[in-house]
C-alpha cells in the first residue's frame, strides 16, 4: 500500500476543515474552543483510502494568521497540498502566505480546490477561477488541477478523489531505506498505556520494541506500541501518520517540536549552512546578524543570520548563509525550512539545509562557498573532498560525514575509496576511521619537524626529544592518534629518526663548546672521585654552579657517551664504578647462587641509601631477578 500525506492550505474560513470532513467523514476540529469559535487552532488529522492501494493521511492546518506557526508544522511532511480558496472571496492574505510557505518548504504537487461553489453564480465562479489561475501562474501550482466543490452539497468531492488518486500515482513515497525520523506534533497520555506521541514519519520505519531517543533532550526509551490511521500495527512506515506509545518516558518530558529517532544515531546542532531564498514580497533588506524565527518540521527556534559574502540581502535574491540557532535541534541535509519575522509576524523566506553541522565560518570564505555549491549541485565526490579538507588539522570521522551529508555509509565508503586511491585524502587512523586532507597531513608533519628543531635549539645538549613530549605538541584540535602515522611518514622521508623513546634528527651530532667540554670533564671527575656514594643531582649542581636543567643535559650526554650511568632520577654514577660493582655481584652470584641485601652491603661496602637503588638498577638491567628478599642471576647470565 502506498502512503502519502495531504495537507490543506488557505485563508481562514475558506472551508478547509469542512472539505476534509466531506472527503473523509472526520471532523478534524476536536477542541471545544475550535467548535465554539468555528476556526481551526491546532493541527487536525484524518485519513482517506482510495482504490489502487492508496492511503492518505490528511493534515488540516489553521488558516488564521496567528496560527501560521502551527500551519508550518503541518506542512513539514506533506507530499501533496490542497490549496483551498473560497469561491465567494478568492485569493486572500493567508492564501498568499500559505502558498509561499508550501513553495519554500519544497512541496511540488497539489490541487487547487475552489470551495463554497454553491454560494456563487456560475459567471462569478468562472471569474474567480480565472483570477486564481492568473495568481498561480508563477508558482508550483501553475499547472495543477483545479476542482470546484461544495462541501455542503457534496458537489465535486468524488471528482477531487479521482484527481488525488491520479496525483498519487505520479508522486514518490518517502524514503524507506533511511533511518526513521518522527517529528512530534502532539503529546498526550492514555490510561494504562502512558505517553503517546504523534507525527508524520519522514523516513524509514519504526517497530514495536525499538529502542529510540527523543531529541534534543537525549531521553532514551522503548516503543511499546504503534498505531497507523487508528489501527494497531507492528511497524509504521515512511509517509504514515503515526501514534507511538513510548515506554520509559513521562509525557511531561516530551513536547511538540521534539523528534523521535533511533537511539544513538543522530546528534543535534545549533548551526546550519543553508541555501536561502528571500521573498520578493519582503518589506526590506535582510541584514547580517538579524534574528528571525526558524521553522522546520515541528521546530520553531530563534536564529541569527550570518551572511557570508555581503552585509545585506535585497528582497527577491538567493544566497548561501549560516543560521545560528538559539537551542539545539535535529536537522539533516535536504531539510526544508522557512523563516519569519517577529514584528510584524510574516514569512520572509526559506530554503534547504545543506550542511547541518558546519564549523563557524569566516566571512567571505571562498572554501565555504565552494563546499556549499558542491552540496547543492549534488557533486558527491567534490562534497566529500571539501568536507574532509575543510576539517583542517582535526580530521573528520566516517560517522560525521554521514551526519553532515545525509548520504549512506556505503555510498560515502565508495567515494572515499576513490579519493584515497588518488592521494587527495589520507586515513591516518583505522579505527575509528578518521580522514585528513593531504594538505592538512603535510602541515601536521611540518609542525612536528618544526617542534623537533625548536626543542633541539633550546636544548642543544639533548640528542632528541621524547616521543610523548613531541606527541603532546600536536595541535589540540588534532587527534593524538595521528602521531604514529605522522612520525612513520617523516621517517620514510628521512626527516626524523625514531630511536626507542626518542625522536632525533638524522645526521645531527651534538657539538659542545670548549667550556662545555671542560665542564663535562669536571663533572665526570667528580663522579669518579665520589666512587660508590656519589652526590645527588642537587649537590652536584651546587658544586658546579649549574641549574638542574643544565646539569641534567650534561649528565645525559655523559650517559650517552658511556661515561656515566643513571641509577635513578637523582643518582648518577661514574661508568667504571658501576662496572666494578657489577663484576663483584656477578662473581658472587656465580659462586653462591644468591645474595641478600646485607651480603651486598658487605660485598660493596656501601650504605643502604645507595645499596637498594643499585640492586633495583641491576634488576632493571636484567642482570638479576628478585625472589623474596634475595637476588639470583637471570638464566641468560
Amino acid at each position: 500500500m502506498k502512503h502519502l500525506i495531504i495537507g490543506t492550505a488557505g485563508h481562514i474560513d475558506h472551508g478547509k476543515t469542512s472539505l476534509v470532513k466531506a472527503l473523509t467523514g472526520t471532523d478534524t476540529d476536536r477542541l471545544k474552543e475550535e467548535k465554539e469559535r468555528g476556526i481551526t487552532i491546532e493541527l487536525g488529522f484524518a485519513h482517506l483510502e482510495l482504490p489502487g492501494d492508496l492511503r492518505f493521511g490528511i493534515v488540516d492546518v489553521p488558516g488564521h494568521e496567528r496560527f501560521v506557526r502551527t500551519m508550518v508544522a503541518g506542512v513539514g511532511g506533506m507530499d501533496l497540498v490542497l490549496l483551498v480558496i473560497a469561491a465567494d472571496e478568492g485569493v486572500m492574505p493567508q492564501t498568499r502566505e500559505h502558498l509561499e510557505i508550501c513553495q519554500l518548504l519544497g512541496v511540488k504537487k497539489g490541487v487547487v480546490v475552489l470551495t463554497k461553489c454553491d454560494m456563487v453564480e456560475p459567471d462569478w465562479l468562472d471569474l474567480v477561477s480565472e483570477e486564481v489561475r492568473e495568481y498561480l501562474a508563477d508558482s508550483f501550482l501553475a499547472e495543477a488541477p483545479m476542482v470546484q466543490v461544495s462541501s455542503r452539497t457534496g458537489t465535486g468531492i468524488e471528482k477531487l478523489k479521482g484527481v488525488l488518486a491520479q496525483l498519487a500515482q505520479e508522486t514518490s513515497q518517502k524514503r524507506e531505506d533511511a533511518p526513521f525520523r518522527l517529528p512530534v506534533d502532539r503529546v498526550f497520555t492514555v490510561t494504562g498505556f502512558g505517553t503517546v506521541v504523534t507525527g508524520t514519519l519522514l523516513s524509514g520505519s519504526v517497530n514495536v520494541g525499538d529502542e529510540v531517543e527523543i531529541l534534543p533532550a537525549g531521553i532514551t526509551c522503548r516503543v511499546r506500541g504503534v498505531q497507523s490511521f487508528g489501527a494497531k500495527v507492528a511497524t509504521g512506515g515512511a509517509g504514515e501518520r503515526l501514534a507511538v506509545n513510548l515506554q520509559g518516558v513521562e509525557h511531561t518530558e516530551v513536547a511538540p517540536g521534539d523528534v523521535v529517532v533511533p537511539r544513538g544515531l543522530y546528534r543535534t546542532t545549533r548551526a546550519v549552512d543553508v541555501r536561502f531564498s528571500f521573498l520578493a514580497s519582503a518589506p526590506k533588506e535582510l541584514r547580517h546578524r538579524a534574528t528571525l524565527r526558524f521553522h522546520s518540521a515541528t521546530y520553531e527556534v530563534p536564529a541569527e543570520v550570518v551572511l557570508f559574502d555581503r552585509t545585506e540581502l535585497p528582497p527577491g535574491e538567493d544566497c548561501y548563509l549560516q543560521l545560528r540557532l538559539e537551542r539545539p535541534v535535529l536537522l539533516l541535509p535536504g531539510d526544508p525550512f522557512v523563516v519569519r519575522d517577529y514584528s510584524p509576524q510574516r514569512t520572509l523566506g526559506g530554503g534547504t539545509v545543506l550542511d547541518p553541522s558546519p564549523p563557524r565560518r569566516r566571512r567571505r570564505c571562498e572554501d565555504a562557498l565552494s563546499l556549499l555549491s558542491a552540496v547543492e549541485n549534488g557533486e558527491e565526490l567534490e562534497q566529500i573532498r571539501l568536507l574532509v579538507e575543510s576539517s583542517l588539522l582535526s580530521g573528520i570521522s566516517l560517522q560525521e560525514l554521514v551526519n553532515r551529508t545525509g548520504l549512506s555509509a556505503k555510498r560515502i565508503d565508495a567515494l572515499l575509496a576513490t579519493l584515497l586511491s588518488s592521494g587527495a585524502l589520507l586515513q591516518p587512523v583505522k579505527e575509528p576511521r578518521v580522514f585528513l586532507g593531504k594538505t592538512a597531513f603535510t602541515a601536521l608533519k611540518q609542525r612536528l619537524v618544526d617542534e623537533l628543531h625548536g626543542y633541539l635549539r633550546e636544548n642543544p645538549m639533548q640528542e632528541g626529544i621524547g616521543k610523548e613530549e613531541l606527541k603532546s605538541r600536536i595541535p589540540k584540535r588534532s587527534d593524538p592518534r595521528f602521531f604514529g602515522p605522522l612520525l612513520a611518514s617523516l621517517e620514510k622521508e628521512g626527516r626524523a629518526l625514531s630511536d626507542r623513546e626518542l625522536v632525533r634528527l638524522p645526521g645531527r651530532r651534538i657539538e659542545v663548546t670548549r667550556d662545555q667540554a671542560a665542564l663535562q670533564q669536571e663533572l665526570e671527575q667528580e663522579l669518579v672521585r665520589s666512587a660508590l656514594e656519589p652526590p645527588s643531582v642537587k649537590q652536584l649542581g651546587e658544586a658546579l654552579c649549574l641549574t638542574e636543567k643544565q646539569l641534567l643535559e650534561h649528565l645525559h650526554l655523559l650517559c650517552r657517551e658511556g661515561k656515566a650511568v643513571k641509577v635513578k632520577s637523582d643518582m648518577y654514577y661514574a661508568a667504571g664504578a658501576v662496572a666494578g660493582i657489577r663484576a663483584k655481584l656477578t662473581a658472587h652470584l656465580k659462586e653462591h647462587g644468591e645474595i641478600f641485601p646485607p651480603d651486598f652491603k658487605e660485598l660493596t661496602g656501601i650504605s643502604r641509601k645507595f645499596m637498594i637503588p643499585l640492586l633495583e638498577y641491576f634488576d632493571q638491567e636484567r642482570l638479576t631477578i628478585r625472589t623474596g628478599d634475595k637476588r639470583v642471576l637471570r638464566r641468560a647470565q
